[in-house]
């Protein structure tokens, strides 16, 4: 049995473009399905508006999904009493994008990581500063400086702190979205390296939101590449990466800058109208499926 199951999530939000006019419905997410294993690190990709966030945010209800099924072992996350779910947020964390928001400024850096345990009523004050103290030198940080506040830290040490927050309570599914595109380049492999260690040291399942296709392919093993709130492409990322089957995929590809010194990729324009946005997932190679005719 997979630890994850998404099956048909659907999303939708309801826009006016102005006070006085009409409202139309936009779909930011339409009929994703996909499935991860117990320790798998598993990429979602998209541009900017494509829906992979709010994906993300629905499978923990931070935002309620309009319709769908999610079934965490075995257990369907969107028909929880508020009770259960609660209960079922200690397995499930999430690291948030940008750490110059997520953090409360009002709050000592020691007091946000200890937030999740005291609400969830784990252990003793003392048990809970050590175990404070015990999460700071495991993300790379100095104990001493839970006491500082959040804008007293770098972009890179503020992430470290939202990742201590997110492993307090001990999960095993944690869910990363865009965690080091808010960050200097030379934080973000820092950070990449920090996710995999703790990954292989607490035998965590990854969902690993992103737009950096590099990041992907050094950071998971699958990927669902997303369009429009619909997964286009989905497979091994090896497979992906060399054989991709869907246009948009391909396009994608091509713009992502090549490390090795004087190669250049042909760049691939994706034309929205020459392709069947509508067609089904179907099967291209070994667990390799893509959205075409």
């Amino acid at each position: 049995m997979a630890m994850l199951e998404v099956r048909d999530l659907v999303k939708t939000f309801t826009r006016r473009h102005a006070p006085w006019g009409r409202q139309t419905i936009v779909r930011a997410v339409d009929g994703v399905s996909f499935r991860i294993e117990e320790r798998e690190s598993f990429g979602l990709v998209g541009e900017s508006g494509s829906g992979k966030t709010t994906t993300g945010r629905c499978l923990l209800r931070l935002i309620e999904p309009s319709s769908g099924s999610c079934c965490f072992r075995g257990e369907e996350v969107f028909a929880l009493r508020p009770d259960r779910l609660r209960a079922l947020r200690r397995e499930m964390q999430m690291v948030f994008q940008d750490p110059y928001a997520s953090l409360n400024p009002r709050m000592r850096a020691g007091a946000i990581v200890e937030e999740g345990l005291v609400i969830h009523r784990v252990g003793t004050a003392p048990e809970r500063r050590e175990r404070v103290r015990a999460l700071f030198e495991l993300v790379g940080l100095d104990g001493a400086l839970r006491d500082r506040y959040s804008h007293e830290f770098s972009g890179g040490q503020r992430q470290r702190i939202g990742l201590a927050r997110a492993l307090a309570l001990g999960p095993s599914f944690l869910i990363a979205d865009e965690p080091v595109s808010a960050l200097d380049v030379s934080i973000q492999a820092q950070i990449i390296n920090l996710f995999m260690d703790l990954r292989d040291r607490l035998g965590l399942t990854l969902l690993f939101v992103a737009h950096d296709l590099r990041l992907i392919r050094h950071v998971c093993v699958r990927v669902a590449v997303m369009y429009r709130g619909r997964i286009v492409e989905l497979g091994p990322t090896d497979a992906v990466f060399r054989d991709a089957a869907h246009p948009y995929t391909r396009a994608l590809l091509s713009a992502a800058p090549d490390p090795r010194e004087g190669l250049r990729t042909p760049r691939v324009i994706f034309t929205p109208s020459d392709t069947d946005l509508g067609a089904p997932l179907r099967e291209v190679g070994p667990g390799h499926l893509a959205a075409i005719p």
